[in-house]
């Protein structure tokens, strides 16, 4: 059964600051046209970044759309040409102050498949070392420690609810238990 959906055409509703608001037409499998609207999104990163002692390191943020706080892991969007482990680097030492010696490609995930394009490519930082936050301008966050069981709990009590942060916890259980 064929299911792919043909772009026939394209135009920007709104154009952001990272992200765009797309109106296309599609033509469907069964020959008709159907309308689709999305979110252009240059996609992100997101880090899990382990430290010698076992903990990880996570941050406190507050979000403006939902307008409340959010428990997350060190994350940020891709720039132009960005290469993702360099952007991946470059967030966790803006956010957290730390770099890291060894880096692994945990996996990439969809979070908003119905209505963006937004993909998150997940790392994993081990062999941290303290230099020195540099967050960007506007940027306000807390950083603090948490071990992953801790973390999982938090997951459970619903402390941590934010779905990246979510995805990059049950992937680093895994990688860490040898996918058992």
């Amino acid at each position: 059964m064929e299911l792919k959906e043909t772009r026939l055409d394209s135009a920007v509703v709104y154009d952001g600051n990272f992200i765009s608001v797309r109106k296309d037409n599609a033509l469907m499998p069964d020959g008709s046209i159907r309308s689709r609207e999305y979110i252009a999104h240059p996609g992100a990163v997101a880090v899990l970044a382990l430290l010698d002692n076992g903990n990880l390191l996570m941050e406190r943020q507050f979000r403006y759309a939902p307008q409340r706080e959010f428990i997350e892991i060190p994350a940020g969007k891709i720039d132009p040409g960005e290469d993702v482990l360099l952007c991946a680097q470059r967030e966790l030492l803006e956010e957290t102050g730390y770099v890291a010696a060894e880096w692994t490609h945990l996996t990439t995930a969809w979070p908003c498949i119905g209505y963006a394009d937004e993909q998150i490519i997940y790392f994993l930082a081990r062999n941290l070392t303290y230099q020195g936050h540099k967050l960007d301008d506007g940027e306000f966050l807390e950083v603090f420690e948490l071990s992953l069981a801790e973390a999982m709990e938090w997951i459970r009590q619903g402390k941590i609810n934010d779905s990246k942060t979510i995805v990059g916890m049950f992937w680093l259980e895994k990688t860490l238990k040898g996918w058992e």
